[in-house]
């Protein structure tokens, strides 16, 4: 096998996936190929909307294939199955990297809540993007999946509480909590001289 097997993704980026660490057999390669094939576009889709950046959103990708390809074993047969197990990864590695982005933005004083530029096609979405991003970095991270979830992506409360391992109720606390401090983030945004932050 040669030291890296590369797939391209959706949007013409190449995915690397390291086959130095574990040299997988032949039928696990195999594997890896068919489960990429099958899932990276809904995964990119998903981390695209988890994170701020395409460059961000191809990394979680590729560290959940890296996952997938370290715990083959693990992942569950069936399309449905399959799906559900890379998406709880790629979730459970989003929310790491919104853990340790909170706690370095700590460390710095929380200068600035956002330093990556978005890309839109006016100022006024432009605007409105970096407000919703503000407001979605104040979540605690878990919150934040459920709300990205079911309101950027459709997936239903009880598929919400099977991939993130709780109860429905929890989930519909989460997003009735979520809706609550989403709004009074984004009302408070706006409501702040130009260049001013009040935590």
């Amino acid at each position: 096998l040669p030291p890296t097997a590369v797939w391209s993704g959706m949007t013409g980026q190449a995915i690397a996936m390291s086959a130095t660490a574990d040299r997988p057999t032949d039928d696990t390669t195999a594997r890896l190929g068919t489960l990429f094939d099958a899932h990276h576009q809904r995964l990119y889709r998903l981390a695209r909307r988890l994170s701020r950046s395409a460059e961000d959103a191809s990394d979680l990708v590729q560290e959940t294939f890296l996952r997938a390809a370290r715990h083959t074993a693990s992942v569950p047969e069936g399309a449905g199955h399959e799906e559900a197990w890379l998406v709880r990864v790629l979730i459970n590695l989003a929310r790491d990297r919104w853990r340790q982005l909170a706690v370095r933005k700590r460390g710095a004083g929380d200068a600035a809540l956002s330093t990556t530029p978005v890309v839109a096609d006016s100022e006024t979405a432009l605007l409105a993007r970096s407000i919703i991003w503000q407001a979605l970095d104040r979540l605690p991270p878990r919150r934040r999946a459920i709300i990205v979830l079911y309101e950027l992506e459709g997936v239903g409360i009880p598929a919400i509480a099977r991939l993130l391992g709780v109860a429905s109720v929890t989930v519909r606390w989460h997003l009735s909590v979520g809706r609550r401090e989403l709004a009074a983030a984004v009302n408070g945004r706006r409501q702040e001289p130009s260049g001013e932050r009040h935590d």
